[in-house]
């Protein structure tokens, strides 16, 4: 069976070495750089940023407490100029491993129709394929849009800017907030709507007062023109700044158009199995719409992959688990098959506890912050929001319970490691059970 991938970010470098592990013939075509938006782009960018801007904090921290006496000599040029060193060597790791398990990569432009794709003037015939060519920042149609940044622009700006105006309200606005306050900017989130509506409001209180103090919030704030260093709002109140755009991303779905069913928001249209109106035609990643995270674009490639060979597969988006790239991490899942009453729901929160990363935080009262909400009538999780420098991986897990649908009894043998600075398993070990 000839496979082609186009797009080799998360879904389709995923999805290419499933089939490939799976015996298959795979063919992955690449516009630009191997392993997309989220290594050249994305939330390794923002990684790599972000473990500057702790060191930074820690180094201020360790000032204040007069053990250390330091300063920092900051060049932000040659901070890019290590991550694009750091972009080739990961994309060389990618290209191998691909190619490990046989698949041909190609790079260039592809187009395609019912049976072939076309790249640098060549027709390849496929038996199936798989759609998996990501998205781009949306800009909004507002005068002036030109002049506005997006996480494109992170490693080709110069220097730090000396103020920042963010429009946008999600998690891409706060990390790159933190970022960019803590490397010495004044930022300003210009929030359509509410600010990190995906927390809840005491975590949300936490990140506002303990991580980012210093960055300027402004909720339901529209911005009507932009400037090159100024933004005008919607009440005519001008804010110094570059204008960045983090308001969401578009589907890079024009390659189907008139190929596959289309949604209304321009997403290509997918069942459970990643299958698009015509059998042999598969889509996974952001350009599907729904969670546009690295992990989900993993799973839906994988799916798509061993459908594509012929294993039947199904994807589930339960219990997602998601990460907020802070000086400290935050952390939060939903069981969204729990909608509690009241009644049904029961809180416990608590401050985070000091240990590794967060052992010099005690001594500020900033260890961190959990939150977990249980269905008191079943004995399961139903939310979890925690903020700590292990809640990557301990939501992750607990994520795992939820989608496994265990009883929290089950819990009480869980062994945690110490030292740690894990408090959700202290709220429901030592807590609920």
């Amino acid at each position: 069976m000839r496979n082609i991938v186009i797009g080799s970010g998360p879904a389709g470098r995923l999805g290419s070495l499933e089939l490939g592990k799976l015996g298959e013939d795979v063919t992955l075509i690449e516009k630009n750089h191997i392993a997309g938006t989220c290594l050249n782009e994305g939330c390794m960018v923002v990684c790599a940023l972000t473990d500057i801007t702790k060191f930074i904090d820690l180094n201020k921290r360790f000032n204040e407490y007069g053990f250390l006496k330091s300063q920092l000599d900051i060049s932000y040029e040659k901070i890019t100029q290590k991550i694009i060193e750091t972009q080739e060597k990961l994309r060389y790791l990618n290209q191998m491993e691909n190619e490990s398990f046989g698949n041909n990569i190609v790079y260039g432009k592809a187009s395609i129709d019912e049976s072939t794709v076309k790249v640098n003037g060549e027709s390849l015939e496929y038996d199936n394929l798989l759609i998996a060519t990501g998205a781009r920042p949306f800009i909004p149609e507002i005068e002036g849009n030109e002049f506005g940044l997006t996480n494109k622009d992170i490693l080709k700006i110069d220097e730090v800017p000396e103020s920042l105006n963010i429009i946008g309200g999600g998690i891409i606005a706060g990390e790159i907030a933190n970022i960019y306050s803590t490397l010495g900017s004044e930022v300003n989130i210009l929030a359509r709507s509410t600010f990190l509506k995906e927390l809840s409001e005491n975590t949300k209180e936490y990140v506002l007062k303990k991580i980012i103090p210093d960055v300027n919030i402004y909720e339901n704030t529209n911005v009507k023109q932009a400037f090159k260093n100024k933004v005008l709002t919607d009440d005519d109140q001008e804010l110094e700044g570059v204008p960045f755009f983090a308001t969401g991303r578009v589907p890079n779905s024009e390659i189907a158009e008139g190929i596959v069913e289309i949604n209304p928001d321009k997403t290509i249209k997918v069942n459970e199995m990643m299958k698009t109106n015509l059998n042999n035609i598969y889509a996974a990643g952001d350009v599907t719409g729904g969670y546009m995270l690295t992990p989900v674009a993993r799973m839906e490639g994988i799916t798509a992959a061993r459908n594509m060979a012929g294993y039947s597969n199904k994807v589930s988006y339960e219990c997602i688990p998601q990460t907020l790239s802070l000086n400290t991490e935050v952390s939060f899942v939903k069981n969204e098959k729990l909608d509690l009453s009241d009644d049904e729901k029961a809180q416990i929160a608590i401050p985070g506890i000091g240990g590794p990363s967060a052992f010099w935080h005690i001594l500020s009262g900033d260890t961190g912050y959990a939150e977990v909400d249980f269905d008191k009538n079943n004995n399961k999780i139903a939310k979890i929001n925690s903020i700590s420098p292990s809640s990557t991986s301990d939501v992750a897990y607990l994520s795992h319970l939820m989608r496994m649908d265990y009883d929290l009894d089950d819990y009480e043998n869980f062994l945690e490691i110490h030292p740690s600075t894990d408090t959700t398993y202290k709220i429901i070990k030592n807590m609920w059970l």
